[in-house]
Order: C-alpha cells, then structure tokens, then sequence
C-alpha cells in the first residue's frame, strides 16, 4: 500500500466511529445530488469512497429495487460503520481501492463520488480507472454537501488556486482523463460536478 493509502486509511479510520455525527443534516443534499445523475429504474451505480455509506439509500432509490448499488471504500472501519447503520441494506459494500476498481470495463452507467476528489493520490490516473468503469455517455457527479468556501472556513483554511474543486482546475482534468464537464455548481450548501464519459 502507498504512503498515500495509508495517510486516507489511517485520516478515516481515526474518524469512522463519529463521523455521522459530526454531520448530521447531509441527507437531503446527497439525496439532491444522487437523482441530478439521472440515473435510469435498474440502472448501475458505484459510490467511490463511500465511507458510512451515506449515498447508499438515495442511490439505491435512484435506481430502484432492480437496479444495481456498489460503495467501495478503502478503509474497513468506514465499511463497518456503514454496515451499522444498515446502509448495507441499500447497496453491496466492497473494500477495495479506487485506483483499482474490481469491475469490468462499462460495466456501470454512473460514478458517485463525495468527497472523493481531494483524497485521491493520483486524480488524472484515478478518474481515468472511473471513467473504464462506466459506460459511454455515463454519468460521474463530484459531490461535497458544503461548497469550496464553506469547507475551507470549516477547516480554518483560505481557498487557495490549486484546489482541484475550482472550475478553471477542474475542467482541464476531467478533460484529460476522458470526461466532459456538464455541470458545476460550488455554492455554501452544496459542491456538484457533473460529467459525462467521452469516447
């Protein structure tokens, strides 16, 4: 495992037991930000990074009782936390590493991600092992349920221009790991990207 993996194990492991907690009025922006994927009934989508499962429940209403809801997380203590809450019951939890997802190629029409961007230790190379996943035309939705801003102030820190998150940095690297920009919206009470695969 990479010194980057452990830094994200260890960062979310040491939070997983009190993590809900500490947020408690997220559920109705990640149940917003899950149907702005436009996901079809039976439809097939992964939760990347998902943590105590948070998108579970709204994607798995998204896609209906047919449909098809993976989170895949890297730290065990999130999957336990997670399968504590009974957010198992809305989609199938794996361990397992964004960088190296154990799904076939277009396998999913969209990606879920909260969170997940600022976390990655390679973000060109890991959007590009999303983007494998999901078929053509398949949406990914870059989420945080506090924009840039309100994080920033959160965390007792300044915006600063190399944040991933800003538009102009964003663009560029989506483009470059094969996806459109299709949406973006960075405000106090909410931060989506949206993305289409191109081929």
């Amino acid at each position: 495992m990479s010194d980057d993996h452990t830094r994200v194990r260890d960062f979310f492991s040491a939070r997983a037991a009190d993590w809900d907690s500490r947020f408690p009025d997220d559920g109705p922006a990640y149940r917003a930000a899950a149907f702005e994927l436009g996901l079809p009934p039976g439809g097939s989508v992964l939760d990347a990074g998902c943590g105590t499962g948070r998108a579970l429940p709204a994607l798995r209403e998204a896609v209906g009782p047919r449909g098809t809801v993976l989170g895949i997380d890297l730290t065990p203590a999130m999957l336990e936390a997670a399968r504590r809450t009974g957010r198992d019951r809305a989609g199938r939890l794996v361990l397992g590493d964004v960088a190296r997802l154990p799904l076939r190629d277009g396998s999913l029409d969209a990606v879920f991600g909260a969170g997940l961007i600022s976390h990655l230790p390679d973000p060109a190379e890991n959007l590009r092992e999303l983007r494998r996943v999901v078929r053509s035309g398949g949406t990914l939705a870059l989420f945080h349920p506090i924009g840039r801003a309100a994080l920033a102030a959160r965390q007792g820190r300044k915006l600063t221009a190399d944040d991933l998150r800003a538009e102009a940095n964003l663009r560029p690297l989506l483009a470059g790991s094969g996806w459109r920009l299709t949406s973006y919206v960075d405000e106090d009470a909410r931060f989506l990207a949206l993305a289409v695969r191109e081929d």
